[in-house]
């Protein structure tokens, strides 16, 4: 979830972990006006694409926010 905003969007502000009895959320804060786009997976080794389809796969919720000041929250829920 790191990877893809600093490799494409420009530079993570932060990234916010919290964790509950069943759950991890993950909130990674990226300063970039674009929303990121679902990248289709590079098998040859070039640009990587595995990052952002596993975790849709493996998070009960994932959602990318636009935030006021121009800049994008990626999230995921992960419970088990």
């Amino acid at each position: 979830m790191t990877t893809s905003p600093c490799r494409v969007h420009g530079p993570v502000t932060h990234v916010l972990c919290h964790g509950g009895a069943c759950t991890l959320e993950l909130t990674v804060h990226a300063n970039s006006p674009q929303v990121p786009q679902m990248p289709p997976p590079d098998l040859n080794g070039g640009t990587g694409g595995f990052g952002r389809p596993m975790v849709n796969r493996l998070a009960s919720t994932n959602a990318v926010t636009r935030r006021a000041c121009g800049s994008e929250a990626l999230s995921a829920r992960f419970a088990w």
